[in-house]
Order: C-alpha cells, then structure tokens, then sequence
C-alpha cells in the first residue's frame, strides 16, 4: 500500500515551497522538485483551492506557501490529494459495510483503530519539522562526503 504518485509529488511541491518561502513559477518548481511540469500544475490548483498556496497571475506570475510551514501537516497535503485518509473503504465518510455489519464487526474496529493512529502520525508531521530533519540529513551527508571525498 503507498500513497499516490500525485500525493508523493504535492508532498514535494510543498516542500520546497516552504523551503523557499518566495514565488515560484510552475517550471521552476517542475524543474526543482522533478514533478513533470503538466502534473505539477494540476496539483498546484488543488493546493491553492484549499488555500495552502497562494496563485500569483500574470508575467511575474507564480506560487507561494500560504501558511507557515509549522502550520501545514503532512495530513493535509495528503487530505488535498486523497481526501480523508481511511484504512478501509468501510470507514470512509460515504462507504458502508456491504455486509451490513456497520458497529458490529472486530475488523471495522481494528481498521478504525489504525485509522485513527495513521491520522494522528500524519498530523504530527509538519513542514517545519521535515525541514529542519532535511537540513540535517543534508549537513551529514556533506561531513561523510568530506570524510570519503
């Protein structure tokens, strides 16, 4: 089970968006964050519908993180993509047990369990903190490359 390519690549648009925290244009950012172009821009609409980045028009034209990157998680960027996030499709908002044990069934309670533990990992991810662990990761991988270069 993975998240979707789409979501894998919003999760990267962010990302450096955050990093940057200026405006950018979609070909900058296709080109930075290796998200094709086209699939860039048709994530980049669903980020902006839901107010995580701002559309610039225009010449100068582009796009900049709207929140603080401590205030977005990576749930969200996921919700944008996906929608609720549910182990199983028996939990989701509008699915039904087509056994018609709704309540009543010891897997609908585990998956709602796992559910609710996903929801709550995603949640405790966000962009500020996945910023600073990749400046990390990017400070020991330059002390190795010193070491072996």
């Amino acid at each position: 089970m993975y998240i979707t390519l789409e979501t894998d690549y919003a999760v990267r648009i962010v990302s450096e968006l955050c990093k940057k925290n200026e405006k950018i244009d979609a070909k900058t950012l296709s080109s930075h964050t290796g998200v094709p172009l086209r699939f860039a821009v048709k994530i980049l609409r669903k980020l902006v519908a839901l107010d995580i980045v701002k559309s610039y028009q225009g010449v100068q034209g582009g796009y900049r993180i709207n929140k603080a990157p401590k205030d977005i998680s990576l749930k969200t960027v996921v919700e944008a993509i996906e929608g609720t996030y549910c182990f199983s499709r028996c939990l989701a908002p509008d699915g039904e047990c087509n056994r018609g044990a709704s309540g009543k069934c010891c897997n609908q309670r585990a998956f709602a369990e796992i559910t609710k533990q996903v929801n709550k990992l995603l949640d405790s991810y966000d962009f500020e903190l996945l910023s600073k662990d990749q400046e990390a990761i990017d400070k020991e991988l330059a002390q190795n490359e010193k070491k072996t270069g």
